[in-house]
């Protein structure tokens, strides 16, 4: 069996391995977390605990998903608030959890209306025995404009609430932003410049999901209404990925501290985030659909690719792929990759011709009679959208030619 080192340090917080629950109905209570904790998770964040005089009072059903093709949903819309359990029962569930697994993170998530409501529960989350603050900054389906991703799109805001928090509390802290926005990296300088340790991202984007056709209303419908709110699942792991590269590569931003979220399903995404520059991975959508037991199948998974990779220890991994990330101008515009088809694969169903022709340079070429694709190529500019819908995969990179004119060799091109 192959055991690797999945332990990770984030802000001197040391965590058993990178995957926790994030801020969401996944991590509701005690209970909750406590499953998570005995199924293997390393680490907690507590679902966003807000001041006593901001009451509650969510909307059922709350709930939709956006589907394909007969796959469980590849989308899935929100509308749930922050914790609608009293303040006093949130406290006495994180000392309780810290109480009974003293070796396991738990990082409560806050948010205030002012100042003063995140200095205060700063000061009381502390007290209760967390290890870490999550800032909430960035909910977009709150039902008041001093709360959630209003709050996370002002710079201004943010730098004076993680002022707030400081004064509260000693704790390592995290500033979780919204993908509602256009750059992520003013404002992330802004959380730092106001005392923020590192950044949590992403988290949900504001959506209209799905319309229903005869009613003419948004979907989930509540008494005949409905509205914009939370979208996440594995749609929204593209989205997550940009910004959190995009921080990574901000002025002055390469060794930040990042907790990634949005899409993580599986073992590769978890992979894909820690590569980007993510040193610990929250999860929400994964465990809806499949349980907390879905951490036993990315950890095994990492340990794996890690053993593949020669590496014994996951922290290592952080960050190594962003140097292959560059300005699109920059990128190598001197050859053309053809598709290569695998006639003993391929089932003959003309899927690739029909997407060419309809969909891109007119390149597939389809006999007819013998019901057989074949590839110009005088006419094919290699953009692979061939190979993307090949239901057998039968159609692979192929031969490496040089644009008329342009230097190299061939050969020497990674492809």
């Amino acid at each position: 069996m192959i055991n690797k080192d999945l332990s990770v340090e984030f802000l001197g917080v040391h965590f058993e391995n990178p995957f926790c629950l994030s801020s969401s109905p996944v991590g509701n209570c005690y209970d909750m977390c406590k499953k998570a904790y005995d199924t293997g998770w390393g680490g907690v964040v507590f679902k966003t605990i807000g001041p006593k005089h901001f009451l509650i009072d969510e909307v059922s059903p709350r709930f939709d998903a956006l589907t394909k093709e007969g796959t469980p949903f590849v989308g899935f819309k929100n509308m749930e608030q922050i914790a609608e359990h009293p303040l006093e029962e949130n406290l006495a569930d994180v000392k309780r959890l810290k109480e009974e697994y003293p070796n396991k993170v738990l990082i409560a998530s806050i948010m205030g209306t002012n100042e003063e409501d995140w200095t205060e529960l700063a000061r009381l989350v502390e007290e209760a025995g967390a290890d870490m603050i999550e800032m909430n900054l960035s909910c977009p389906q709150m039902t008041s404009h001093a709360m959630g991703s209003d709050v996370g799109s002002n710079p201004d805001l943010c730098r004076k609430y993680c002022a707030a928090v400081k004064r509260g509390s000693k704790l390592p802290m995290i500033a979780k932003m919204t993908p509602n926005i256009m750059d992520m990296v003013p404002v992330a300088k802004a959380c730092l410049e106001g005392g923020a340790d590192g950044i949590s991202c992403i988290n949900t984007i504001k959506s209209v999901v799905n319309v229903d056709l005869d009613r003419k209303i948004g979907l989930p419908i509540i008494n005949g209404k409905s509205s914009i709110s939370g979208y996440s699942g594995k749609a929204v792991k593209p989205v997550a990925l940009r910004f959190i590269q995009q921080l990574r590569m901000g002025e002055g931003l390469h060794d930040l501290a990042i907790s990634g979220i949005g899409g993580i399903e599986t073992w590769e995404d978890a992979a894909e985030f820690i590569l980007l520059g993510a040193t610990t991975l929250q999860v929400t959508t994964a465990i809806m659909q499949y349980g907390y037991r879905v951490v036993e199948d990315m950890k095994n998974g990492l340990m794996h690719y890690m053993e593949e990779q020669g590496v014994d220890r996951l922290q290592d991994l952080v960050g190594l792929a962003n140097a292959n990330i560059i300005p699109a101008e920059e990128l190598d515009r001197d050859y053309i990759v053809y598709p290569e088809i695998n006639y003993d694969v391929c089932i003959n169903c003309g899927r690739c011709y029909v997407s060419c022709y309809d969909g891109a340079h007119q390149a597939m070429e389809w006999d007819k009679e013998n019901r057989k694709v074949r590839c110009n190529k005088e006419k094919c500019v290699g953009c692979h959208l061939c190979a993307l819908v090949c239901p057998v995969k039968a159609i692979s990179k192929g031969e490496v030619v040089l644009k008329p004119g342009r230097p190299g060799n061939p050969a020497d091109k990674k492809v």
